[in-house]
């Protein structure tokens, strides 16, 4: 819309801008357009519209064929776009976006995010939105200056803190262009700015604990003039020891350590034990034939070389919502290494039967023992990875300890979605998985 159009439509539809709501609308139609264009949409794609006003990027959004899902708190605003955009591509949810589950986005093929965050809640909704796992693609934002100079900030700067490491260290941030107040209505007290957001790829930083990570970040930073020694001396007592093992500065502060000395000194109080290849190479599995009796054993690369029959278990655990654990698989695993698998997964030992390995596994690999159910018995087909599998259910809230070494993250996901998930995005699961959901669905329990 142009600026005549914008005052022309509020008065219309007797809006007036709140500021608590951070109501500033876009008049700008080169603007708009070359805030879509950046996106590169195109029919496949699911985009999400935070504060979709009165529709300035909405529709431009429509000229490439993907779908809008658009999030606006303003019931006059709702109904405004409802009526707007009726009869096209657009959903109008009338919603906080605070509030919004992104997790339902997961049963799109391509999902994207475009919006004009309210300054005032800019933070909550970045850690929201951006929280891993993330659906989203490519997420590209107008934020406050300030802030988008913060997220694409470099160590030792004014602008460098602790939102910069923690959206840093699962995205790459590019600062895209400055946008005055003037294309506004109204003018806002301050200068915008366009970032684009992209996930990094899964090996760019190394692995470390993704909880204590932001911990410490955020004590480090709670101070930004003292001494990281002086603010982290109840989490590292040792400090003397931290820093000549990392190569820092003694007196350092906060702001000096990139990305990867934070992720180095997260390792140090939290060192992550890698799998042992040789241990692992020495396991030895029952070989089975085709109806799971036992033929012998053999070693596991044996056994995965020649495509012999064996066993395996899977455990879906879920919440009292009803949601399901899924882990993402670890970056060292031999197979389908940085997809999402069952809750707790793994092959039965030879002289183990299922139900010991079951229990085995879920305290390996989520530090949990609960109680379990049998839920169905899966034979064994190039889908499974040639291993007849028996898949258990359970219970739990979440207290898990995860092994870093086999999973990469883990969370909860609404049972309705996984469905969809799979349909939409099979390359995302291990097979085997896929194979389990679909006996689970297809099951009593």
């Amino acid at each position: 819309m142009r600026r005549s159009s914008v005052r022309e439509t509020l008065r219309a539809i007797r809006v007036a801008p709140v500021r608590t709501l951070g109501q500033n609308f876009l008049h700008d139609q080169n603007l708009a357009r070359w805030i879509v264009e950046q996106a590169e949409l195109d029919p496949k794609d699911c985009v999400l519209e935070i504060g979709a006003g009165l529709g300035a990027l909405t529709e431009f959004v429509l000229t490439t064929g993907a779908q809008i899902l658009a999030i606006e708190k303003d019931a006059r605003l709702v109904n405004f776009l409802r009526e707007n955009f009726r009869d096209q591509q657009v959903e109008v949810r009338h919603a906080d976006a605070l509030d919004f589950d992104v997790r339902d986005l997961f049963a799109t093929r391509s999902a994207k995010l475009l919006g004009n965050l309210p300054y005032n809640i800019a933070s909550p909704l970045l850690l929201k939105y951006l929280a891993v796992p993330s659906p989203f693609s490519l997420v590209i934002l107008m934020l406050q200056k300030e802030m988008a100079e913060r997220l694409c900030a470099v160590p030792s700067s004014k602008d460098y803190g602790a939102i910069t490491l923690q959206i840093g260290f699962h995205y790459r941030v590019k600062y895209l262009r400055k946008v005055p107040a003037a294309v506004f209505i109204p003018p806002p007290d301050v200068d915008s700015a366009i970032v684009l957001i992209q996930p990094r790829e899964p090996q760019d930083v190394p692995l470390c604990d993704r909880e204590l990570f932001p911990q410490l970040v955020r004590r480090g930073f709670s101070q930004r003039r003292k001494q990281l020694g002086n603010l982290l001396a109840a989490e590292i007592p040792n400090w003397a020891d931290a820093v000549h093992s990392l190569g820092l500065d003694p007196h350092v502060r906060a702001e000096a350590l990139s990305l990867e000395q934070w992720v180095a000194l997260t390792n140090f109080l939290h060192p992550i034990l890698l799998p042992d290849r040789k241990k692992s190479d020495a396991e030895r599995f029952p070989v089975v034939d085709s109806s799971d009796r036992v033929l012998g054993d053999a070693p596991r690369g044996e056994v995965h070389g020649n495509n012999l029959l064996h066993r395996a278990v899977h455990i879906l655990i879920f919440n009292k919502k009803g949601e399901v654990f899924l882990q993402k698989r670890s970056r060292w695993k031999d197979r389908h290494p940085f997809v999402w698998d069952s809750s707790a997964a793994g092959h039965v030992d030879a002289g183990e039967d299922y139900d010991h390995a079951a229990k085995r596994e879920l305290m390996e690999e989520l530090g949990t023992d609960i109680p379990l159910k049998r839920v169905r018995k899966i034979p064994a087909t190039e889908r499974t990875g040639y291993e007849f599998i028996w898949l258990y259910q359970g219970q739990d809230e979440g207290n898990f300890r995860l092994n870093l070494a086999e999973i990469e993250l883990g969370a909860f996901f609404p049972a309705t979605v996984i469905g969809g998930w799979i349909h939409a995005r099979p390359g995302d699961f291990a097979p085997g998985f896929i194979e389990c959901w679909n006996a689970y669905r297809d099951s009593d329990a």
